[in-house]
């Protein structure tokens, strides 16, 4: 199988970047760009550099004989204006992907390493389908009672798009590397009832033995930094294609925030390396996991007890050190 190929989105962000960069190479200002193809809207090119608009392939190659581009590059952004532009072919990827879902599968696609940390919940990537099913119902809930109107999409296809995301984790052989640290808080008792956080805590010991994941436990009293207190969630995307700029995703309880700008990335990433100093490494993440789920056991009825997470893809455990099929 090959790699999965970025989005069209990630496409635009890309060529966006890359149309600024030679923009400026040759010495010209927005304004002088338009009036010299012109372009009767003068926001065109703006849209274009900010990844903010689907490219149409005679404009991006004005703009390349325009900036003197070789014949080599012509190509290059050529082609990635062609992969910018097929949303369509991309979606067929993501059938049941609700709009907001689609951002953030947009953002994982073609990721070669994903770092995440959350201070209330467990991440989207990491959910199984009963406790993203209560994340969904209880925020909907503030929106009924703000007075705000019915969301257009069911629950249930809510939570079945957050699992097709899933699927990244465990794509061979081009899984990204995952990193996430979660909160002890996280995953106690006020996050929902008992046989959903017991389901949760065990996929999370599942998931901790792909090879590629690894999860931190930060610990309630922990100390991160100089008693820094991380004031959001949020994310960091690598991507497999170099040139492609690093995403960061902040999320807020109602809105999110994507940026490439290498100030606010370098900060965050200097964040999650505290974050991850200050957590449990990955070996005691896995020991506490477990201990957790053998105490949430004995407050789950029997009949409601699982014995691993049903949805959860073929995982692989490791025993005596080696990696084997389960």
């Amino acid at each position: 199988m090959p790699p999965a190929a970025p989005s069209p989105i990630l496409r635009r962000r890309r060529l966006g970047v890359e149309l600024r960069r030679l923009r400026e190479a040759a010495g010209l200002t927005g304004d002088q760009v338009i009036e010299r193809i012109g372009w009767a809207s003068a926001s065109k090119l703006s849209r274009l550099e900010n990844g903010r608009s689907r490219p149409d392939p005679q404009d991006v190659g004005d703009l390349l004989d325009l900036y003197g581009a070789d014949q080599a590059v012509h190509e290059e952004l050529l082609s990635i204006t062609s992969e910018a532009g097929d949303m369509r072919g991309w979606l067929k990827n993501f059938p049941v992907m609700t709009q907001q879902q689609r951002s953030w599968a947009e953002l994982e696609a073609g990721c070669a390493e994903i770092s995440e940390y959350n201070p209330t919940l467990v991440p989207g990537l990491l959910q199984t389908p009963g406790y993203a099913q209560v994340r969904i119902v209880s925020a909907r809930q503030v929106g009924e009672g703000a007075g705000e109107p019915e969301p257009d999409d069911e629950p249930e296809t809510e939570v079945q798009a957050r699992l097709a995301r899933q699927s990244l984790l465990t794509r061979e052989p081009y899984a990204p590397r995952y990193t996430a640290v979660l909160e002890e808080a996280a995953l106690g008792r006020r996050a929902g009832p008992p046989e959903v956080l017991h389901e949760q805590l065990l996929q999370l010991c599942e998931l901790a033995l792909l090879p590629n994941v690894n999860l931190h436990v930060l610990l309630r009293d922990t100390q991160v930094g100089n008693w820094y207190l991380p004031p959001t969630a949020f994310s960091v995307y690598r991507f497999a294609d170099p040139l492609d700029p690093e995403t960061l995703a902040i999320e807020g309880g109602f809105t999110d925030v994507m940026s490439t700008d290498p100030i606010a990335l370098n900060r965050y990433k200097v964040v999650f390396e505290w974050l991850c100093t200050a957590a449990l490494n990955a070996s005691d993440t896995l020991s506490w996991l477990i201990e957790a789920t053998g105490r949430l056991t004995e407050a789950v009825p029997p009949s409601t007890v699982a014995f691993g997470p049903a949805t959860a893809p073929t995982q692989r455990r490791r025993d005596s050190g080696r990696l084997t099929d389960r």
